[in-house]
């Protein structure tokens, strides 16, 4: 093989790495996975996947087959400090990106599901009991030297990408000395994942006691995840509680016996984020780039984010379709949003678990103000207090509203049939542009400015807004509003063009004069 041809290395099998590594296999491009353990986890970490997460994963075909193994979820119901409802928090609108906005699920079962499809596709080579020693750089590539543990015979391995999924206490990132900045907290906090239980509530529960701050999210088939703060001396970080003191703090929901606990652990929180994301040819992803407190359910689901941008990005250089120098838009554009949601943890947990009497007195009494009028129950109930996901840097053309924003996915009408499909399904695995019900000779402006549709695989697809039927035939594909969702999206483009990433955020909102502009960035990015 060539340096272009070599495979990508994935380092770490867990939900991230299995993740990038089905997305990277579902475009063609071959990886080797390393895991030092001898197999998935069988410890449910994370517990929660949003509706972003679940459109990463169906451009890899996998939603439909996740679909069957979490909760879908109606978000968050937070409980003020005597335990009484306080607000429900359910995101700001049904199935926006098509998927049912936070969902619950078992992580053991979410990494043999991923696991189980990555060993069906070609080109993957999945090495479990298997360790990185070093990397190191070579032209076009890097060299990883892996072992099995206890053997001292290593492998050289020439690879074209190193992925750093590897966790908090990241291998990849201690070779390459890369450090972490942010802060580490002290607060122990205990977490019992429980079989046998009666709570069938669709959304995760976070009672503002001060006395006791908890969290409880139920799960399907009988499973629910219960977290207490820990009191000085009630337990410490990594120890495995006393079944007695996790039965006293389960009592007030339910009885609990022995052999109903699937896991307890003790354990503190850091809130940090990676001095670097990219060294060379190697990138971080997931816990390696960034961890964060818990409360917000977003540490699994920013990484799967990181996925979901590296992973076209790869399949663009690996494949000859683009420079190295776009994967460096990689950190520019994920970076801020993860900082900002590091943060955003932090805070929530200040706010809502909060042992201060005084403070617990005056969120209560600030939310139930802002429920009495209507923008003050929409910021509490669609929760947008948390950092809204743009891309501000990297690969993003001009200052439109909708530039950098994440494409909502709408039920559009596709002819002939005009049965309603997912917008996603449309788009395909690549770029797409999209004219948004602009007139055929407004086309003719990319034939005139050299546009990289070759290249680039840039699909071309006309959008009518309104109560419109699309034409069955035409120079290109086209797509009717099904149920107002579409133009409700899109309507601030109207009579313009909008360019589509592989990972569904804007690049580019254009008209006739900016179309040169934003056909030169592409180039940048292109050989």
């Amino acid at each position: 093989m060539t340096a272009a041809q070599l495979p990508v290395l994935v380092v770490g099998g867990g939900p991230v790495g299995l993740t990038v590594a089905n997305l990277l296999a579902a475009r063609g491009v071959p990886l080797v996975l390393v895991e030092r353990n001898a197999s998935t986890s069988d410890e449910a970490k994370a517990i929660s996947l949003d509706d972003e997460s679940l459109r990463t994963l169906q451009t890899a075909g996998l939603a439909d087959k996740v679909l069957e193994i979490v909760v879908p979820g109606t978000g968050t119901r937070y409980y003020d400090r005597r335990g009484r409802p306080l607000f429900h928090a359910r995101g700001p609108q049904p199935y926006r990106l098509g998927f049912p906005f936070k969902n619950q699920f078992a992580q053991p079962e979410l990494e043999k599901l991923l696991l189980d499809e990555l060993k069906s596709r070609p080109g993957a080579d999945i090495r479990f009991c298997t360790e990185l020693v070093t990397v190191t750089e070579n032209p076009g590539g890097a060299t990883a030297v892996i072992r099995s543990p206890g053997n001292t015979v290593t492998e050289d391995l020439r690879v074209s990408w190193v992925l750093a999924c590897d966790g908090g206490r990241s291998t990849v990132r201690e070779l390459r000395g890369i450090g972490m900045t942010g802060t580490s907290h002290q607060e122990v906090w205990l977490v019992a994942d429980t079989i046998g239980d009666h709570h069938d509530e669709r959304y995760g529960m976070h009672h503002g006691t001060p006395e006791r701050p908890t969290v409880i999210v139920p799960g399907r088939g009988g499973r629910c995840r219960y977290e207490f703060l820990l009191h000085p001396g009630e337990g410490e970080k990594g120890a495995s509680p006393d079944f007695q003191t996790v039965r006293r703090l389960v009592a007030p929901y339910r009885p609990l016996t022995e052999d109903q606990v699937e896991r307890c652990t003790a354990y503190t929180f850091n809130a940090v984020v990676a001095d670097r994301w990219r060294d060379g040819h190697v990138l971080l992803l997931g816990d390696a780039a960034h961890m964060m407190p818990p409360f917000a359910g977003q540490g699994l689901n920013s990484g799967v984010r990181d996925a979901a941008n590296v992973a076209w990005k790869i399949d663009d250089v690996w494949h000859g379709r683009a420079a190295e120098t776009l994967l460096d838009t990689y950190e520019a554009e994920r970076r801020p949003h993860a900082t900002a949601t590091v943060r955003y943890s932090e805070r929530l947990g200040d706010v809502v678990m909060t042992t201060d009497r005084r403070r617990a007195l005056l969120r209560d009494v600030a939310a139930r103000t802002l429920l009495r009028i209507p923008p003050g129950r929409r910021y509490l109930t669609e929760m947008r207090f948390r950092p809204h996901a743009r891309h501000r840097a990297g690969l993003v053309v001009g200052g439109h509203a909708l530039t950098g924003t994440q494409l909502p996915q709408p039920r559009v009408l596709v002819p002939p049939s005009l049965h309603p499909q997912w917008f996603d399904q449309v788009l395909g695995p690549s770029y797409a542009l999209l004219g948004i019900d602009v007139p055929d000779a407004a086309w003719q402006h990319f034939d005139a400015t050299q546009w990289p549709d070759d290249r680039l695989d840039i699909k071309r697809i006309d959008v009518l807004l309104g109560d419109r039927l699309p034409p069955a035939a035409g120079p290109r594909e086209a797509v009717a509003d099904a149920d107002g969702r579409l133009e409700e999206a899109l309507a601030p483009a109207r009579n313009r063009f909008v360019l589509v990433k592989p990972d569904r955020y804007i690049a580019a909102v254009m008209g006739p004069d900016d179309i040169p502009a934003v056909a030169e960035a592409l180039r940048r990015n292109t050989r």
